[in-house]
């Protein structure tokens, strides 16, 4: 929607689950990343020990970045992560 559009109460927007799943999943992966630099570690090898392992230790706990990133499903972040990259490289 463009500036100064407006949303008109008869019209329908369609929204898919998955893309709501995907942008949950993409924020709280950025939430994370970003507090893991903060703090000093790598946040790939951090992200990566978690969602291998299932240890929450992995993931540092400035900004609740452990209490976010525990409320999604590691399964459901690797799906979105390998159909993400499947998409850039197709």
């Amino acid at each position: 929607m463009k500036d100064g559009d407006k949303m008109s109460s008869e019209t329908t927007h369609l929204y898919k689950i998955e893309d709501f799943n995907e942008a949950i999943v993409d924020n709280t992966l950025k939430d994370v990343f970003e507090a893991l630099e903060e703090r000093g570690y790598n946040p790939i090898n951090q992200i990566v020990g978690y969602i291998m392992s299932g240890d929450p230790g992995y993931i540092s706990s400035h900004k609740e970045a452990r209490s976010k990133i525990m409320q999604l499903d590691r399964t459901k972040i690797i799906e979105i992560m390998v159909r993400s990259y499947i998409e850039k490289i197709k």
